[in-house]
């Protein structure tokens, strides 16, 4: 094993060789809760982290980053938190510490409560790092304490690791008072958070330019957040900030990403980094354009034909997740072609394990005049609840308010991924 010396504020400090695994947004608890299927979809996360685990303990790591959002959900059920523990056992067993921040998925809004997150960190299955803040906004990185499974800093093999969870949309704004408040060297931070340009998610970002004084403080940073892999380098070409991305496809849209999480050793001061594919269930999304189809028979067997084309030839004999989105002008009223229709036909091509149908087919219909008349379905949608609402005198003057509040509800049921206390917060809030 190499051993490096190396100094600062005039101690002499043993670098040795170090190995770790970096990953984040696991995402466990995540399901489809309309699926007839729910629980195969909630076990692929927890089999991609326990992938994770043994990948991690046959390479002998000396400890694994998870960046945030361990959980799906703040409010995770108690088998969720059983089974995570179960996966995560092997690796307290082997000794391997897993080193791990809070991600905006993992907050628990009722803070008179203990968060899950603590809780493993208590019982010694993760180091959770959550750094203390002064009277003057300022950061304060106490050194970990295993009694109480709180700290914001934890020393291993020489480095120095930080943690910071999530912020928010000023995340850029922190990174000084971050700086200020490490004075070591060899030193690496865990980071919630996305760089614009970099990744796809919308909020919770930071600028380039705001990211890039981490650079001179951190060896590396670990990233989460954006569910696509990234790497940052500074100006000069030196690579600091790393983002392996989700290690199991979560969202639709993330069908095209490589997915897998970084191996990264540490020699004589240097970082080298190595991207691990991982295996995530497959995912299509697709557009079947359905212009010109006089009838809804018709349209069905050009829904047949064009998804069979479409779906890859890729020997997982895993059930794919499946978007398809409905486009063109047909001359049949939409609903004809139900979505329950639509699905039959999937299961006979392909046995999906979910689908989400995005109907943006248009009816043309002809006027008395003979002008070509083009309304979509959301057109008829909105017309159709307009006058169940109008009929209730009680709820007229909240017409487009409510048809608004029904279709938001209606979307989210049908996504599959919301909870029974978020709906109920809906309807509160509107009552």
């Amino acid at each position: 094993m190499r051993i490096t010396l190396t100094s600062f504020d005039n101690i002499k400090v043993f670098l040795m060789q170090v190995s770790f695994l970096h990953t984040a947004d696991i995402h466990l608890g995540k399901t489809y809760r309309t699926a007839a299927d729910e629980a195969e979809r909630y076990e692929d996360f927890f089999r991609m982290l326990g992938s994770i685990v043994s990948d991690a303990i046959a390479e002998q790591v000396d400890f694994v980053l998870i960046v945030g959002d361990l959980f799906h959900t703040g409010q995770i059920l108690p088998r969720t938190f059983a089974h995570t523990i179960e996966i995560l056992q092997p690796l307290k067993d082997a000794g391997i510490p897993c080193i791990a921040v809070e991600g905006n998925h993992d907050w628990i809004h009722r803070r008179d409560s203990i968060s899950w997150m603590e809780a493993l960190s208590q019982m010694g299955y993760i180091h959770l790092l959550r750094p203390s803040r002064t009277e003057n906004g300022g950061y304060c990185f106490d050194p970990f304490d295993p009694e109480t499974g709180m700290g914001g800093h934890v020393e291993i093999k020489g480095l120095n690791i930080y943690g910071v969870g999530y912020i928010g949309t000023q995340a850029g704004h922190h990174v000084a008072r971050i700086c200020e408040a490490v004075t070591t060297e060899n030193n690496l931070l865990l980071f919630h958070v996305g760089v614009w340009t970099y990744s796809p998610v919308e909020i919770g970002n930071m600028q380039p330019d705001e990211a890039l004084p981490l650079a001179e403080k951190f060896d590396y940073v670990a990233l989460g957040h954006g569910h696509k892999s990234y790497v940052i380098a500074t100006p000069d070409g030196r690579n600091y900030a790393f983002n392996p991305g989700a290690p199991e496809r979560v969202n639709f849209g993330e069908e095209k990403y490589d997915k897998g999480y970084f191996l990264v050793t540490v020699d004589d001061g240097s970082y080298h980094h190595e991207f691990r594919p991982t295996s995530p269930r497959p995912m299509v999304v697709a557009a079947v354009n359905l212009d010109g189809a006089a009838h809804a028979d018709e349209a069905l067997e050009s829904f047949r034909s064009q998804v069979a084309e479409i779906m890859p030839k890729t020997g997982d004999d895993r059930r794919p997740l499946l978007e398809i989105r409905l486009a063109g002008r047909v001359a049949f009223h939409t609903f004809e072609l139900g979505r329950e229709r639509l699905r039959l036909t999937l299961d006979e091509i392909c046995h999906p394990l979910h689908v989400e149908i995005k109907n943006h087919l248009s009816l043309v219909t002809r006027s008395g005049e003979g002008e070509e008349i083009k309304r979509s379905l959301v057109e008829i949608e909105r017309d159709v609840l307009g006058e169940l609402i109008a009929a209730n005198s009680s709820y007229k003057g909240r017409r487009d308010e409510l048809i608004s509040l029904a279709i938001t509800i209606r979307d989210m049921v049908v996504k599959g991924d919301v909870e029974g206390e978020e709906l109920l917060g809906l309807l509160t809030r509107e009552s």
